[in-house]
């Protein structure tokens, strides 16, 4: 369990830098905000992901048992 929150934490970070480069927009002159940002979507990207995979991936496992 621990190693599966690891990767999606990564894989959060890595989604959020690359949005984070790649907007248009123009940036916050405060640096305060501009990590703020960046930890806010990150939080809401892992938290998205998480509840997302945690589930169907214990349901799988779950039907797989049962199957067997």
């Amino acid at each position: 369990m621990k190693r599966k929150i690891l990767n999606i934490f990564t894989v959060s970070a890595i989604i959020t830098t690359i949005g984070f480069l790649m907007d248009g927009d123009v940036k916050e002159p405060s640096m305060a905000m501009r990590f703020t940002e960046f930890f806010a979507m990150m939080t809401m990207l892992f938290l998205t992901i998480t509840i997302i995979y945690l589930p169907i991936h214990s349901l799988t496992k779950k039907l797989q048992r049962v199957r067997q």
